[in-house]
């Protein structure tokens, strides 16, 4: 049996491009690059970065729940705009999805995308494996109760050897 699962959206292009909306390889989920189409292909919210950021995040979400994932299985994202002066938009539907399990991510502005009235494509990658017990330093840094304000210990310098001069 393969290790390796395929599936398809039914994006009019993936079959022109040959490629899957999503991969599972092991642990290992790989989606591909995802806009603001609906079920019948369309791009939806005209002109609006936010409208067209939240839908390729819906998509994505979709094609992680037929693999049996969610948003917070996501360990990064990659944006793609054609203008990134409308960062604050394409954030803020990213932050609605991820403000719980924050990914790494990148915005990167493009010339243009396949088609003229989108906005922003979308890449995520997300790991299976998480469904598992992580280690205590991990599961220690994930808890709530981890304050980004606790200040360090102080830690105690030894006082540096003293050198001998030679003459």
């Amino acid at each position: 049996m393969s290790q390796i699962a395929r599936i398809s959206s039914g994006a009019p292009w993936e079959p022109v491009a040959a490629y899957s909306r999503a991969v599972k390889a092991g642990d290992f989920v790989a989606v591909s690059g995802t806009t603001a189409i609906d079920e019948r292909g369309l791009v939806v919210g005209g002109g609006q970065m936010y409208v067209q950021a939240r839908q390729t995040l819906l998509n994505i979400r979709r094609a992680l729940e037929r693999l049996g994932l969610s948003m917070r299985d996501v360990v990064r994202t990659r944006m793609f705009v054609t203008d990134i002066s409308r960062f604050a938009e394409a954030a803020r539907a990213h932050r609605e999805f991820f403000a719980d399990a924050p990914p790494a991510t990148s915005m990167i502005e493009i010339k243009r995308l396949v088609h003229p009235d989108m906005l922003i494509e979308i890449e995520a990658d997300a790991y299976a494996g998480s469904k598992a017990a992580a280690p205590p330093a991990i599961a220690a840094a994930r808890s709530p109760k981890t304050s980004v304000k606790a200040k360090p210990k102080a830690v105690k310098k030894k006082p540096a050897p003293k050198s001998k001069k030679r003459r």
